[in-house]
């Protein structure tokens, strides 16, 4: 019950201070992230600051803070596990930040989250689900790299990346539970960390009144890379059960709209002839939008299409203490109907543009 309540208590301090940190960002710093039209395809036209890493980076202090003074952290505080996972949430932040403030070239931006990648390993937090330790490091790269770079591209629309991160903790928060595994920071770094998302969406919802911006994106894109790899690829479940398909599986139900959106993407351009890392009013979120969604359901859409996929990844691990084939097969198609249904807006034609 004490640790429920601290829990809790992070959660709501944290939004708070979002929220509280937010408005007073919003009175004296107006400027950081307003670039000119010529330089960034926003789909909303106003110009409005890119505040929300910032403020995401804060609380992620403090929860590190509190976390040492509770004495939660313990022996890892001097390891290479610690240290790497501060190193890389520092580099993400501040190369969105530099990004936010000064339109800094892919190619800086690209290194700095092969370096994220590259420090994975280093630190032992990699995947860990195949037998060739390249093919390891291969999949870790692409998950670190391209999770970051997907979270900035789903960046697009007011509320999404936001409350598709809500969802992708609380389902990593819930895994943390119910495999029963005992970490005090690394809990309090997720159910911290949703409150400051939930806060967030207090100036982020529709209309806003300030966007994360690449500040905001690349810090929570490695963070939650780094939390993916350590309780979705790597964890053993209850039955102390570690499934190759299982563990595959899983991360790709729960990341699912990240990873549809930035696939179908990816898919669209090549197909046309262009370059899948230059922006565009093109994504799914896009196509919703031009098929008659308003902002706000396609907001609320996004959530449910993100509990599907984490509650089916529940729902498959703990329904039975086998995983069979039939799992493999329901989670397959799960994903499937997912990526599909996605995609098929984007072929659409469009009632507005």
């Amino acid at each position: 019950m004490e640790k429920v309540l601290i829990l809790l208590a992070a959660f709501i301090l944290s939004l708070v201070i979002t929220i509280v940190t937010n408005t007073l960002l919003l009175k004296f710093a107006t400027n950081l992230g307003t670039r000119d039209e010529a330089l960034q395809i926003r789909w909303n036209p106003s110009r409005k600051p890119s505040l929300g890493g910032i403020t995401f980076f804060l609380v992620f202090l403090l929860l590190v803070i509190a976390s040492l003074a509770a004495n939660l952290i313990h022996e890892m505080y001097f390891s290479r596990h610690l240290w790497g996972f501060l190193f890389c949430a520092l580099a993400g932040f501040l190369m969105g930040l530099a990004d936010d403030a000064y339109n800094t070239r892919p190619l800086i931006k690209f290194l700095i989250q092969a370096l994220c990648a590259g420090i994975f390993v280093i630190s032992d937090n990699y995947i860990k689900v195949f037998p060739w330790e390249y093919i390891n490091y291969l999949f870790t790269f692409l998950w670190v790299v391209g999770l970051m770079n997907s979270l900035n591209m789903l960046d697009n629309m007011d509320a999404i990346t936001t409350i598709v991160s809500f969802s992708i903790l609380f389902f990593i928060g819930l895994f943390q539970y119910l495999n029963q595994i005992e970490d005090g920071f690394y809990s309090l770094i997720t159910v911290g960390m949703m409150g400051s998302f939930a806060g967030f969406l207090y100036h982020n919802w529709y209309p806003s009144k300030m966007f994360m911006g690449d500040s905001g994106s690349q810090f929570v894109g490695m963070l939650l890379a780094w939390l993916g790899v350590r309780y979705l690829w790597n964890a053993t479940d209850i039955h102390g059960q570690f499934i190759q398909s299982k563990n595959v599986l899983i991360p790709v139900l729960v990341f699912i709209v990240t990873i549809s959106d930035t696939a179908t993407v990816t898919i669209n351009r090549i197909l046309k002839g262009q370059s899948p890392f230059v922006g565009g009013r093109d994504h799914t979120t896009h196509n919703l939008v031009f098929n008659g969604f308003s902002q706000r359901q396609v907001a609320i859409l996004y959530l449910l299409i993100s509990i599907m996929g984490g509650l089916t990844a529940v729902v498959l691990v703990y329904g039975s203490r086998r995983w069979t084939s039939f799992h493999m097969a329901a989670g397959i198609s799960v994903i499937l109907l997912i990526f599909s249904g996605l995609y098929i807006t984007t072929r659409l034609p469009r009632s507005q543009r």
